[in-house]
């Protein structure tokens, strides 16, 4: 009688409405991004979400007890619910009249160096052993648009949270190298203000580590590196889609494999699971991102909105990360080794030089 007594107050607890049950780690993320932000700002080419997630690691070594039951309800609705939205929200900064006034003439030299980054991160990535989330994220954020893809990638797929950290300690690492080399190397070879917008564009990762690089060549540059930088993160949309698929064969050829073996998946064989559900083929947040580019391209979100929408964005993906941060474990990125550093520098020099090359051919 005495143990039922002691148990019974610990039972209730969980049964809390979710709300309530997710209060005490969303507090713990907010109060941790809110201090991230901020720093973000200040230190743009650092940005909110690398400090978030450093945050995140920092507090969770400190206070090893906000990894305890209490706090993971929130800490896990902030890694994946505000993740997701965070992309929705980014979404209203997208206008495709911008993207149409790039023309034709960039679109090669940004297919080009997506195919070398997503190429180059599945060979050097085999070559180096870094395999799975960790080369998808790095690829992904190499490829389009740094944090923002990697988000992106990461509500896709489920990613790793040792993934995660590690594709955004890559990703922020060759953005400063990229902000310092990039200014210097260009006047060196003599670029024009467009070849360079192009250039930072499509081989510079974060939108503020490409502002900052495009604006100290100059100002024609920093304008011509942003729309590059927009037109990039259109690609967003079929990476996704593909990623999901992957996804979703390899959960189907799984549950085949169990059903072969007479076990089941999910309560039920492959021959009773029916048609897959669209909702996992085309994730939500993917379609409420592309209705909030449209909607900023059909003129209903005002340009006064923007700095607003972009600072929300920016609070909601440093929030998700820091709640991953949270959750991390120092040993899981002890256990990866410096690989996944060695395969982003390898993809940062592959999409620089390719950039480079690709301009020279179809210029």
């Amino acid at each position: 009688m005495v143990q039922v007594e002691i148990r019974a107050p610990r039972t209730a607890t969980w049964h809390l409405p979710p709300l309530r049950g997710r209060l005490p780690g969303l507090l713990v993320v907010l109060v941790l991004a809110a201090a991230a932000v901020p720093l973000g700002r200040l230190v743009p080419v650092v940005g909110g979400p690398v400090f978030g997630i450093v945050f995140g690691v920092l507090a969770g070594l400190a206070f090893p007890r906000v990894r305890s039951e209490v706090f993971r309800p929130g800490i896990d609705f902030a890694s994946k619910n505000l993740l997701q939205l965070s992309i929705v929200v980014l979404g209203t900064g997208l206008s495709l009249q911008q993207v149409a006034r790039v023309g034709l003439s960039s679109l090669p030299v940004m297919l080009g160096t997506l195919a070398l980054a997503l190429g180059g991160a599945w060979l050097f990535g085999r070559l180096l052993g870094v395999r799975d989330d960790t080369q998808i994220l790095i690829g992904v954020g190499t490829a389009i648009c740094g944090g923002s893809a990697i988000a992106a990638a990461t509500a896709a797929i489920g990613a790793r949270r040792s993934s995660v950290a590690y594709a955004l300690a890559t990703i922020f690492t060759f953005n400063i190298v990229a902000v310092l080399t990039f200014p210097p190397l260009g006047h060196l070879l003599g670029m024009s203000p467009e070849a360079f917008g192009l250039w930072a564009g499509t081989a510079i990762n974060d939108t503020s580590s490409v502002v900052a690089a495009g604006y100290a060549y100059s100002q024609s540059a920093g304008d011509q590196a942003i729309v590059v930088k927009l037109t990039r993160s259109l690609t967003l949309i079929p990476i996704v889609l593909t990623l999901v698929a992957l996804k979703v064969r390899r959960e189907n050829r799984a549950a085949r494999a169990l059903d072969v073996q007479g076990a089941s998946y999910d309560g039920a064989t492959a021959s009773t699971r029916g048609p897959l559900p669209w909702k996992k083929l085309v994730p939500l947040f993917l379609i409420g991102f592309v209705a909030a580019a449209g909607l900023r391209t059909a003129g209903a979100v005002p340009d006064g909105w923007l700095p607003s929408l972009s600072l929300i964005g920016t609070c909601l993906i440093t929030a998700a990360l820091t709640a991953i941060g949270l959750s991390l474990r120092p040993r899981e990125l002890r256990d990866a080794g410096p690989r996944p550093l060695l395969l982003g520098a390898i993809l940062w020099v592959l999409v620089a030089v390719g950039s480079l090359v690709l301009q020279s051919f179809f210029s």
